[in-house]
């Protein structure tokens, strides 16, 4: 199983996606790929993300059952603790008092 959720996108890597995985909400992802194929997918991602942000997850054999790896600019950012790894919520940046 593989998921990939992406935000802020462009079209043209919103519709590259389409060709390969099946779109079941705006922005998320859903296949069943080989691992070959799953770093493929993400090449395409990490060429055409621009501005946008992106996370992936798919289906191994450790102690959570999923991996994860994430591209661009977002509060949640993985974290890992003895070997699990989490997300940790980076606090948000607020603007100068005026």
């Amino acid at each position: 199983m593989l998921v990939i959720v992406l935000e802020n996108a462009p079209p043209r890597l919103r519709g590259r996606l389409a060709v390969w995985l099946l779109e079941v909400r705006a922005g998320v992802y859903v296949g069943n790929y080989s691992r070959k194929v799953r770093e493929h997918i993400w090449s395409q991602v990490e060429a055409g993300i621009e501005d946008g942000n992106a996370v992936m997850m798919w289906r191994t054999n450790n102690e959570a059952g999923f991996e994860f790896q994430t591209l661009g600019a977002n509060r949640r950012m993985p974290a890992d603790w003895d070997g699990v790894r989490l997300v940790s919520f980076h606090p948000e940046v607020e603007g100068p008092d005026l």
